[in-house]
């Protein structure tokens, strides 16, 4: 075995390998690594398993600061600072909050199946029954995400959107508690595994709004060099989520997006076709690409032949997938993109990061 690894000695003098979990200390961040903790317990039930909750210095930051690197990105670099420092030995993480280049020496280890992966409308209570539709005009929606203002202000003209940050907790304190907002746009897999879908009065599909590359998705990231953590986590990999999310990672990519521009993606899987719709927007909505391409991900079923060096695809790491379907996935991204880039995408992408820059 690689690694300064850890053990502990029961009452009965059995040894067990310890395997340290890091996430950060919100509701939300804790439900996620509980989960994963539980399915690694039925699966490894020798294995002794820590939750290391980490903290950050972000609330002592002020906000202007924390709007331009991010609270999220911040958070993910901590965490992947203990990682590197051997203080944990995996990291959940919601797929969407990972950068498409992960730092060297880290990977993705595993992507579990995905929720829901749309966004969902919250009324404020005095709405309730209403849907984005029929609320009054100049009615203040409020979301955090460029992507969804972008899409929304395009197809709800008569609404007004305005920026809404923290986690789940706050915002919907900030919706109830004020009359700021007539209603907030969440992502429905966060609100479901809070236990809060009774607050969703509507889901957006395709048509209204599409997702964030990766939404819906958790994700282990580990150190790309321990082989034996990368084994053990693999089985919890989703075929399907994973080779849907390497088709999207590998777009945004290549689009060189990220949070600071809106970018949305839709993919599908029917039969052994995998579908990817993507898009990119100037901040008002006004201008926008969009295109769909599809790829087959049939294969033999044979996964390729193990290697030294494990091989890794928009920072994943399945090397217990068939290696033909990732590939197409990956190219069918990059395929979406080029034609994206080729009809004038970069351009509205630079002139949204540099307004959203500017803001």
């Amino acid at each position: 075995m690689e690694g300064p690894y850890k053990y502990i000695r029961d009452g009965n003098g059995k040894v067990s390998r310890v395997i340290r979990i890091g996430t950060r200390k919100s509701q939300l961040a804790c439900i996620q690594t509980d989960s994963v903790a539980e399915k690694l317990k039925g699966l490894y039930p020798d294995v002794h398993i820590e939750i290391v909750g980490m903290t950050t210095t972000g609330d002592k930051i002020l906000d202007t600061a924390l709007s331009k690197i991010g609270e999220k990105s911040l958070f993910t670099k901590e965490l992947e600072t203990a990682l590197e420092r051997n203080e944990v030995d995996l990291v959940v993480h919601s797929l969407k909050d990972l950068p498409t280049a992960l730092p060297p020496g880290f990977t993705i280890g595993a992507v579990l199946k995905r929720e829901n992966p749309h966004d969902a409308v919250v009324l404020h209570p005095k709405n309730t029954g209403k849907s984005l539709d029929t609320l009054p005009d100049k009615s203040v929606i409020g979301t955090s995400s460029l992507r969804r203002a972008a899409q929304l202000k395009k197809r709800f003209p008569h609404l007004e959107f305005k920026d809404i940050r923290g986690n789940l907790n706050t915002r919907l304190k900030k919706l109830d508690e004020k009359d700021d907002f007539s209603a907030i746009i969440l992502a429905a897999a966060g609100l479901r595994r809070m236990g809060w879908e009774s607050r969703v009065s509507q889901i957006l599909g395709p048509e209204d709004c599409m997702y964030a590359v990766g939404q819906g998705a958790i994700a282990i990231e580990v150190r790309a060099k321990d082989k034996d953590i990368l084994e053990m986590v693999s089985v919890l990999h989703d075929p399907n989520t994973v080779l849907r999310c390497i088709a999207e990672r590998a777009f945004l990519r290549r689009l060189e997006g990220g949070c600071s521009v809106p970018v949305a993606v839709h993919t599908e899987v029917k039969g052994s076709q995998l579908y990817l719709t993507g898009a990119v927007y100037s901040l008002d909505g006004s201008d926008s690409l969009k295109e769909t391409m599809q790829t087959s991900i049939a294969s033999d079923n044979k996964v390729e032949e193990r290697v030294d060096e494990w091989v890794q695809r928009v920072g994943v790491t399945a090397n217990n997938m068939p290696g033909p379907a990732q590939d197409a996935s990956e190219k069918l991204g990059l395929d979406l993109a080029n034609l994206l880039l080729s009809k004038g995408a970069k351009e509205i992408l630079t002139v949204a990061r540099e307004l959203n820059d500017a803001r």
